[in-house]
């Protein structure tokens, strides 16, 4: 067995549910035995992008002891688009955030 957690987080609300699965189960999986659609109905797997500590990954990758399973949400907006409306608008960004 290996311990895992799984996370999500909305606005409002985070949570990361700890697991021990058999070695050899995938993010998926580990996914299925958190039930953590069930607390997160909105989460779809055919449309929400998934990963181990902050790097993408497949719902058929194999977790190792200690991965953090994250379930992202969709962007409400692109930073691109973003920046690049600021830059029209003249406005710059300073180093660390915020307005200029």
């Amino acid at each position: 067995m290996i311990h895992v957690e799984v996370a999500y987080a909305r606005p409002d609300e985070q949570v990361i549910i700890p697991l021990d699965v058999e070695k050899g189960t995938t993010l998926e999986q580990a996914i299925e035995k958190s039930h953590i659609r069930d607390e997160f109905p909105e989460i779809d797997l055919s449309r929400n992008k998934v990963g181990i500590f902050a790097k993408l990954s497949k719902l058929n990758t194999e977790l190792n002891e200690g991965d953090r399973v994250e379930i992202y949400r969709p962007l409400i907006a692109d930073p691109k688009e973003v920046r690049r409306k600021r830059e029209a608008e003249g406005k710059r960004m300073k180093k660390g955030g915020g307005d200029a």
